[in-house]
């Protein structure tokens, strides 16, 4: 007999999940604290619409957070909570001591691409294995993360 989450899923498959969520968990984690800096930090011609955009940013990152540690609650799991976790786990890094507009704009591209392909490998496992509700949030956030890398990718040009 399978054994099943609370909600009514493989217990295997959500632990496998949550693997790949908590990589995502930490992985926002650093990009949300890449953004704080260059909003606090940034400079030049460009500083009052960056300085709005990166706040802009991180407050959504900020609120993804949330909606993944909530998720990987909901399938029966424990989500990192240290940043000591969060930095040993991400692929993006710590990015101090970035100002300029370009420098700033390119590693936020970089960060939400690194993102974009989280998300890409943990929705095909979630659809593999029957997980709507992670599919679900996933897949919104893929594409709110594509058009932000499409509005980066105009700024860069």
């Amino acid at each position: 007999m399978e054994k099943l989450t609370n909600i009514g899923l493989q217990k295997k498959d959500s632990q496998h999940i949550a693997e790949k969520l908590n990589d995502l968990l930490a992985n926002y984690h650093l990009y949300y604290q890449n953004l704080r800096g260059f909003h606090w930090n940034i400079k030049g011609i460009h500083f009052f619409q960056l300085h709005a955009k990166f706040e802009e940013l991180y407050t959504v990152a900020l609120t993804k957070i949330d909606a993944i540690a909530e998720r990987i609650l909901t399938i029966g799991q424990q989500p990192l909570h240290t940043f000591s976790d969060y930095v040993r786990v991400s692929r993006i890094k710590e990015a101090g001591s970035l100002s300029g507009n370009k420098e700033t704009i390119s590693v936020t591209h970089e960060n939400l691409s690194t993102l974009l392909d989280l998300e890409r490998e943990i929705l095909k496992l979630a659809a593999d294995t029957g997980d709507e509700g992670t599919v679900s949030l996933i897949s919104e956030d893929i594409n709110e993360n594509e058009k932000t890398l499409w509005m980066l990718n105009a700024f860069l040009s």
